[in-house]
């Protein structure tokens, strides 16, 4: 298998939001993300952006139409689908308890606080809580606190 492109995981995903540029800013201020590229179109559109967590990527876009890209299906928020969530986002976090302090604290909505959800000794248990960004899309959080076999 040929290695990645720098700074690309193997895996990234694409979110849309009705206000990208204000999910941009709400993610990084309430999730940490870091900006690694924004690329505005006409009206101040975001057609592209790249937001960091460590090795993990992100990438937020507007909802609706691609432009330019008519076979490419629209994109929508789950506020602008009924709350319809096709996908869920999750991330590993060095405290997950911090995490959520932080996220709460810029208006997250915590669906599911804290907690060890514990897989058994021949798994592993995570501590993990489960926010709503401003749009609705669904975000897990998780800090391992034990490997397989300890």
């Amino acid at each position: 298998m040929k290695p990645t492109p720098k700074g690309w995981p193997r895996l990234s995903a694409a979110i849309s939001y009705d206000d990208a540029a204000g999910a941009i800013d709400w993610l990084c201020r309430a999730f940490g993300f870091e900006v690694q590229l924004r690329v505005e179109g006409g009206g101040g559109r975001i057609e592209h952006s790249e937001l960091v967590y460590g090795e993990a990527l992100v990438m937020v876009g507007q909802s609706g139409d691609r432009p330019g890209r008519p076979k490419i299906p629209r994109g929508a928020s789950p506020r602008s689908a009924g709350g319809v969530n096709t996908q869920f986002l999750m991330l590993f976090v060095d405290s997950v308890d911090e995490h959520c302090a932080r996220a709460r604290a810029a208006g997250a909505t915590v669906v599911e606080e804290p907690a060890v959800h514990d897989y058994g000794a021949d798994y592993w248990a995570d501590r993990s809580y489960g926010a709503l960004d401003p749009e609705g899309h669904l975000w897990w959080f998780t800090e391992r606190v034990r490997n397989a076999g300890e």
